[in-house]
């Protein structure tokens, strides 16, 4: 079997986080024209800017129950106004909440050396109901109805819903580089972690088909076998080969919705992962500019694109520019010891 390397654990968590943060400023534009008038083509970090002309803030609503479950904080204000973008403070190459807890979970991990679901929740429910842990505004419905029942007294193990939404795979990537040498462990180290806030019978089963795939990479299959073999229930192989030869815009727009639901998003991801498998910043620019919920589309793709592709393919310009650089860096090496990988610099 290959030897697993730091360039592929380096390369999937670093692609997670890069593919969040690159589409941070265009997330849920679902009128192209928009996205290019308002940016141009998306190649590098950019900073979000107000008005946002797709935004349904406008039209959002959460009230808590009581302190267990205040989760806007500061942020409400900005609740139920036209035009707020979602990601509005954000600066360039800052990630958006999903993967910002990604880092919360990869605290965890470093802290104590293996996966604790009941310390991930506690230290989630810690930063969600801080004042000030992060700056975004926009909280995704899994988020309210989480603590909406975390105030009514229910225990954070009950906390959760039957999610729908590809942010449910947010994390995915950095689990499987945390226990990238035990696909068992890695498999349901996933599979609890997701339905933690996300137990949806369709997110479970692509939570697994992506933990299978990235596993299948790292042991040296190619990401077009992998996504072929385990994919192929999302994404038929021979339709597949048919829809490369088209416009990005016609298969993640027409053929599947650019919106987050699972059962349209992860085959939208399979289908670009496939496309760009040889070529992650083509990738990542295309499913940027494609629009809908491409952030967690490209924390997903990021991943995939990363494990095939390691670390050193990522462009150094996104590497660097990422926020969350210097925690990353902590836990790639963290994940390359625990692993007891080749490091390679």
């Amino acid at each position: 079997m290959p030897i697993l390397t730091s360039e592929q654990i380096s390369g999937m968590v670093y692609g997670s986080l890069v593919g969040d943060a690159l589409a941070m400023p265009v997330h849920w534009y679902y009128d192209r024209e928009a996205l290019h008038r308002d940016y141009g083509e998306v190649r590098d970090y950019l900073a979000p800017r107000n008005p946002h002309p797709g935004s349904i803030l406008w039209r959002s609503n959460y009230q808590a129950l009581n302190a267990k479950g205040e989760i806007l904080h500061d942020q409400a204000c900005y609740w139920g106004q036209q035009g707020i973008h979602y990601h509005q403070h954000l600066k360039p190459g800052e990630n958006t909440l999903n993967l910002q807890l990604g880092l919360v979970l990869a605290e965890c991990l470093v802290g104590v050396g293996h996966y604790d679901p009941d310390l991930y929740l506690e230290r989630f429910a810690e930063f969600m109901l801080t004042s000030g842990r992060h700056r975004d505004t926009y909280i995704e419905e899994y988020h309210r109805n989480f603590f909406t029942r975390y105030a009514q007294g229910k225990p954070l193990r009950k906390c959760g819903g039957e999610d729908i939404h590809i942010g449910g795979l947010a994390h995915v990537g950095l689990l499987c580089a945390w226990l990238a040498n035990d696909e068992t462990a890695a498999r349901a180290a996933v599979r609890t972690h997701v339905s933690l806030t996300h137990n949806s019978p369709e997110v479970l089963k692509a939570a697994d088909d992506q933990a299978r795939i990235l596993m299948a990479v790292l042991r040296g299959r190619s990401l077009e076998e992998a996504i072929t073999e385990i994919g192929n229930q999302w994404l038929p192989p021979k339709l597949a080969q048919e829809w490369i030869m088209q416009p990005d815009s016609v298969i993640v727009g027409q053929r599947f919705s650019t919106a987050c639901y699972i059962r349209e998003s992860f085959p939208a991801t399979l289908y670009l992962a496939l496309k760009y498998a040889q070529d992650i910043e083509s990738g990542l620019v295309a499913n940027t500019n494609l629009g809908g919920d491409n952030c967690h589309r490209g924390a997903v793709l990021g991943a995939l694109l990363g494990a095939a592709k390691g670390f050193s393919n990522i462009p150094k310009r996104w590497r660097d520019g990422l926020i969350a650089k210097a925690g990353l860096e902590k836990f790639c090496d963290a994940a390359t010891k625990s692993n007891r990988l080749v490091h390679l610099q």
